[in-house]
């Protein structure tokens, strides 16, 4: 399932989604076979490319896909060498090249199909788009976007006075590429300070947990770092879904993540809570629909006690 709706997401979200086409995200790659191609090749084709359907054609024109339980029925009931056109799915939900990708995540929110082949008007294959493709795309167009405003808050901020550093990170949605490099060059900026190891552990925990936090549950914000000779502070905003429940959301366990993001080896529910236990100062203010605000301070050498 692609955690994005076409009707709650942010306006930014939508743009892309109505701006782009299935043809601007599919891939154009598609093993696929003919309807006399034997059903052990088109097994043997699934597995040398590890996909789990392959489209039939008669000629260029898409007119059946074989999927891996049709391949298992074939194996359990001795045709494995009948051609496939004769035992492929006939039924087929398709998705039109030059359809608005709002289709296609509609569509994927519909079957719950793992992908689907993308023709032209003529029934010509000329694709194949998956949640992958979908999610890969969106968050490149995101990426872009994001960085020039990026730019833009660069270009605009004031100078800190001497002894004092404001640094300002935007943190893109389910940008696990990047995941992590805000948090890097927190911990940067306080190693050429010569800061503490114990200390400099406590601020690259915490700058790290909140930046995975932006990633995994909100719709994207920013991490504004500053140290001054007596703390350091690491403060996120964002415009996310807001927190329901505080308490709960501070318990060790609680996760709002879903199964994709679990898949992906994150939203383990420890972000918050490791981010106070390491904090001398920690505040969170969230609010239903509207975004959630953490603020989370460490005192440096000499600082307060």
């Amino acid at each position: 399932m692609i955690p994005i709706s076409t009707l709650n997401s942010p306006s930014s979200m939508l743009e892309l989604i109505y701006r782009l086409k299935v043809k601007d995200v599919m891939t154009v790659q598609v093993f696929h076979a003919q309807k006399d191609t034997p059903m052990r090749t088109v097994q043997n084709l699934m597995r040398e490319n590890r996909i789990s359907g392959v489209p039939i054609l008669d000629d260029e024109r898409l007119v059946g896909i074989v999927s891996v339980d049709d391949i298992i029925r074939a194996l359990d009931q001795g045709y494995i060498d009948s051609p496939a056109g004769l035992h492929m799915t006939k039924k087929l939900v398709v998705l039109e090249d030059d359809m608005p990708l709002s289709f296609a995540i509609s569509y994927f929110e519909k079957y719950r199909y793992g992908r689907f082949p993308v023709i032209a008007r003529d029934r010509a294959l000329v694709g194949i788009i998956s949640s992958r493709d979908i999610m890969s795309s969106l968050l490149l167009e995101m990426n872009k976007t994001i960085a020039e405003m990026e730019n833009e808050v660069n270009r605009q901020k004031v100078p800190a006075p001497a002894d004092q550093l404001e640094k300002v990170f935007l943190v893109r949605q389910f940008d696990y590429e990047n995941a992590g490099r805000a948090s890097t060059e927190i911990k940067k900026l306080l190693q050429e300070r010569g800061l503490d190891k114990a200390t400099l552990r406590r601020v690259a925990i915490a700058g790290y947990e909140l930046e995975m936090n932006l990633v995994n549950h909100s719709i994207g914000g920013q991490i504004v770092f500053s140290v001054s000779p007596d703390r350091a502070v690491i403060e996120t905003f964002d415009k996310g879904p807001g927190i329901a429940d505080l308490e709960r959301a501070m318990t060790e366990g609680f996760s709002t993540a879903n199964d994709w993001i679990r898949s992906l080896g994150f939203g383990a529910s420890m972000g918050l809570p490791n981010t106070k236990r390491v904090s001398d100062e920690f505040e969170i203010q969230s609010v239903l629909g509207e975004g959630t605000h953490v603020r989370a301070t460490i005192f440096l050498q000499g600082g307060p006690e």
